[in-house]
């Protein structure tokens, strides 16, 4: 078959979308057919995700898709990491899975740790530590009558998947955000598993990128309108394995910023570094599609800007993210500086506040506009991407050329060009859509209408999608080398 009708499913934290992708050789056609919001609701103190709300809004995608397309012939998922479902022996769903940002989460790190030390956990997983991982949140709802009863753990793309075909399994990329699977081995860790009292049948099997899952179920046929059979396929379901997939590069000496609601970044290697120097400088090693390693640090991304966008529209405040970012321009260079990866940052809530707070806690004068906060924010982004991507050079030893920002951050200039600066190298941005591309190509490589491995698919990218390029501006290193030692972070 030299080309092929797909639908690349791409949910983000607070939205999700079916895109409509068309791909052959010299071809990769992408548009969105359906979005749909992705709410996370908070019941009796617990902030979950609405699970069924998003696979219904999958089915409505699906079948705007086959409108769209006349034909499907493949659907693949790719969603945010680390949160599951469970199911009981019947197969049904034990409650909507909790929501990353759920505080109880980090009840847990103290027990983890006292069952398998820090050093341990790294050496097996290579996780960066976050207080939300998998295991902690399994740790945390151990003694519950949920864990009692459940079977299966399915990931939030495996539990969508199982739904549309009934299969039951564990997508490998998404898998290593557990710190549950060995990094070296990639398969579960029994000795970590047994360590927190975990039962291990609850961890099902484990796919890779590529492998079919199955076709869609007589019932999801009927309900979206298409004719089958319509297979769906294992892509890189943790969305960054997808998005780096879709990362145009031309040689193996990059970097990527992966960046949304959170900024992924790294360097793409071909084993993981394990190093203690590693651990403690807060980098993971996640299984990428084709055997890869994505060794990267999770910075707070464009979270900080949307929970003020969020703020300043409850408060009827301007709020359109263009306008912001053109006063923002105009705001003369580090007016305050904070450490993106504060964990002060990480729960819902008053946004400015905080990065007021944070200013005047080390001894600046806060933001005293909007567009002085967002010049805050982007500033300290940039320098928080320049700290990374060097400290990611030097602990793995892979030479940074350029740097390639994918996902919605390539739309904002400012933020683009204020890397190139911090970092001292050129950056390309986009595409936008990196994500949904890199599904897409993935099911079209398992499909046959395309072949080789990462170089070929990203040629094709490279062919086909619009990138920008961000020089750095002459005599900028200065202003950042001073810049950076103004705010305390990790090294």
């Amino acid at each position: 078959m030299s080309e092929l009708t797909l639908a690349a499913v791409d949910l983000g934290a607070s939205s999700g979308r079916v895109m409509a992708a068309r791909v052959g050789p010299g071809r990769l056609d992408l548009h969105e057919v359906h979005r749909f919001p992705n709410r996370p609701v908070r019941t009796a103190g617990t902030l979950h995700w609405d699970v069924l709300a998003l696979y219904a809004g999958i089915l409505d995608g699906l079948r705007a898709a086959g409108r769209d397309l006349g034909r499907l012939d493949g659907v693949g998922i790719d969603s945010w990491a680390v949160d599951y479902g469970l199911l009981d022996a019947d197969g049904a769903l034990l409650g909507n899975p909790v929501h990353y940002r759920d505080a109880r989460h980090e009840t847990a790190v103290a027990a983890v740790h006292a069952a398998v030390p820090p050093a341990e956990l790294y050496r097996v997983s290579g996780l960066q530590h976050l207080p939300f991982n998998t295991l902690f949140q399994l740790a945390a709802r151990r003694d519950s009558a949920q864990v009692a009863a459940a079977r299966t753990l399915l990931l939030v793309p495996d539990l969508l998947a199982h739904w549309l075909t009934g299969a039951i399994g564990a997508e490998v990329t998404n898998a290593s955000t557990t710190g549950l699977l060995d990094a070296t081995t990639r398969e579960w860790s029994r000795p970590v598993i047994d360590g927190l009292g975990l039962p291990r049948d609850l961890f099902p099997p484990l796919r890779q990128p590529g492998e079919r899952l199955g076709e869609l179920l007589p019932d999801v046929l009927t309900e979206t309108g298409l004719a089958g059979p319509v297979p769906v396929t294992a892509v890189g379901s943790h969305d960054t394995a997808s998005a780096v997939v879709g990362v145009p590069a031309d040689t193996e000496r990059f970097a990527y910023i992966s960046c949304g609601t959170w900024s992924l970044v790294g360097v793409e290697l071909e084993k993981p570094v394990l190093t203690e120097e590693s651990r403690a400088a807060g980098f993971t090693n996640e299984v990428g599609v084709d055997g890869t390693v994505r060794y990267l640090h999770n910075v707070m991304g464009l979270w900080l800007l949307q929970e003020c966008q969020r703020t300043w529209a409850a408060a009827g405040l301007r709020s359109d993210l263009p306008d912001l970012l053109a006063a923002a321009a105009h705001v003369p260079a580090f007016p305050a500086l904070v450490d993106a990866d504060d964990p002060r940052f990480l729960p819902p809530g008053d946004m400015p506040a905080r990065v007021a707070e944070a200013c005047s806690r080390t001894g600046q004068t806060p933001p005293q506009s909007q567009a002085e906060t967002v010049r805050c924010i982007l500033d300290s982004l940039a320098l928080a991407y320049r700290r990374t991507v060097r400290r990611a050079a030097e602990l793995s030893g892979r030479d940074v050329e350029v740097v390639h920002l994918v996902g919605g951050g390539a739309r904002n200039s400012l933020l683009c060009q204020l890397t190139a600066d911090a970092c001292g190298l050129p950056v390309l941005a986009g595409p936008v859509e990196a994500a949904a591309l890199g599904n897409a190509l993935v099911q079209a490589r398992a499909g046959g209408a395309l072949s080789g491995g990462l170089a070929e698919l990203r040629a094709l990218l490279r062919s086909t999608q619009d990138v920008r390029t961000y020089r750095p501006t002459p005599g900028a290193e200065t202003a950042w080398y001073a810049a950076e030692n103004r705010v305390a972070g990790p090294r």
